[in-house]
């Protein structure tokens, strides 16, 4: 694989002459990292979810028989949502990139509370029959699309007020809000589906989680209502409104060679954390042996780490640099994927909670990097709309095809650890890809 040469340009008088957030948290800033991390948090509460419901959703919304056929079925529309989000980026991070961050978050985290609502409120195959797979995928698109542009839009909004020297710190802190659905979502269904017979959990206790979207939804629009753009931004937008200004152009003529690199970066991130967050409760469950309560608790034992040391690693990143942490946490995922994998589906609780540990240490470390990098290393000007495009094509290609494959791999193959092998070489290849190409270190740059 090569992935074509790409520096950044040197920081001149123009890029530094861009009002840059003081190196003491404002009041302000500290509502738009609030503001970026709760949106964060409903947007992967939402499809983090849906990973969570899998089983559950596979015996309600498809046809009865082969139950593993349902349950990839069930991953197939997982993966819907994230073929869409690279048009939701580009949408969503052109609007962003004219009329502003903050507008398009507003639009962009209601849209996903509400669809997610929605699925909650669906009716099941044995009510209406294909009609309800069909209004599933509908959901999971609104979703998808409208997740094209959250997911990049509020690091950006948080990016672009954070002060320079902590912006690997603050970066993880808004992802770190990733890993919380896990924990929250997953503790909910354990209490209901323990508070009440399994008849009535699939019959209503099920819908609970996906209702309560659209009131965490609102309780996000609250917040961002008291934020404003970043100075650096409001300078673009006057500068660039006195003339004609496509980002959509700009960015594809400017930015091809480092949004190719990002795609790979953060298409690594994006198949560890979904294997982390969507794939591991059911492949507990299916292919490890262990009940639906053991596989919730392991994993939100594992994404309450995962969320605890992210910001560790911005910490560090901030120090060393966003290459070295990279090139450190693909290693480390080269090294133990396979051995975390055959840990998860040992048959035993204890070594399943060790190996998603494990699994999570390497994560960490990768996201002490590629958290910041794959916003740092665009301009103001393009930043969201760039951002989008490969931070979602990754997301779409790696990430939302995790799950499918995972399942796949081990029907095929019949090997409960087969997963493994895949992420592992995926590692090798993002690591050939930082070593032998001109990936650049973005810390600390201006503009």
């Amino acid at each position: 694989m090569s992935v074509q040469r790409t520096d950044l340009p040197p920081v001149t008088a123009a890029d530094t002459s861009v009002l840059q957030p003081p190196r003491t948290a404002t009041g302000m800033q500290k509502r738009v990292l609030a503001g970026g991390s709760v949106g964060q948090f409903i947007e992967f509460y939402d499809f983090t979810l849906y990973g969570l419901s899998a089983v559950v959703l596979s015996q309600l919304f498809f046809p009865e028989g082969n139950a593993f056929a349902s349950l990839l079925a069930t991953f197939a529309t997982f993966g819907v949502a994230f073929l869409i989000r690279p048009l939701g980026g580009l949408f969503f991070g052109a609007l962003g990139d004219r009329i502003g961050r903050r507008k398009v978050l507003y639009i962009t985290l209601l849209s996903i509370g509400a669809a997610t609502a929605l699925i909650g409120l669906l009716p099941t195959y044995a009510a209406i029959g294909a009609l309800a797979p069909a209004l599933l995928v509908l959901c999971r698109l609104v979703q998808g699309f409208s997740a094209g542009g959250e997911s990049v839009g509020a690091p950006s909004f948080v990016f672009e007020h954070a002060p320079v020297h902590r912006r690997g710190f603050w970066l993880n802190i808004t992802l770190a809000a990733t890993a919380l659905p896990s924990v929250v979502a997953g503790t909910l269904i354990l209490v209901l589906s323990q508070s009440m017979s399994d008849e009535s959990f699939l019959s209503f206790g099920w819908r609970i989680p996906f209702l309560l979207a659209l009131p965490l939804a609102l309780f996000g629009l609250w917040i961002r209502s008291r934020t404003e753009e970043s100075e650096a931004f409001k300078q673009v937008l006057a500068k660039e409104s006195a003339k004609e200004y496509s980002p959509i152009r700009e960015t594809f003529r400017e930015n091809k060679g480092r949004m190719l690199q990002v795609i790979f970066v953060m298409g690594l991130t994006a198949m560890g954390f979904y294997f982390l967050s969507g794939y591991f409760v059911p492949y507990v469950q299916t292919t490890g042996n262990l009940s639906r309560e053991a596989a919730l608790m392991a994993n939100a034992a594992a994404m309450l780490c995962y969320a605890l040391l992210l910001p560790v690693g911005g910490i560090i990143g901030d120090k060393v640099g966003r290459r070295p942490m990279l090139i450190a946490g693909s290693a480390a995922l080269a090294l133990l994927s396979i051995p975390c994998f055959m840990l998860v589906t040992s048959g035993s609780l204890p070594l399943a909670i060790l190996g998603q540990l494990l699994f999570v240490v390497p994560m960490c470390i990768y996201g002490g990097g590629c958290y910041t990098f794959f916003v740092e290393i665009f301009t103001t000007r393009t930043r969201f709309t760039s951002a989008a495009v490969s931070y979602n094509v990754a997301y779409a290609i790696f990430g939302g095809t995790a799950p499918f494959v995972g399942t796949a791999l081990v029907a095929a193959t019949g090997i409960p650890g087969s997963p493994g092998f895949y992420m592992t070489g995926a590692a090798i290849i993002v690591l050939l890809l930082l070593t032998l190409t001109r990936v650049p270190e973005t810390r600390g740059r201006l503009h």
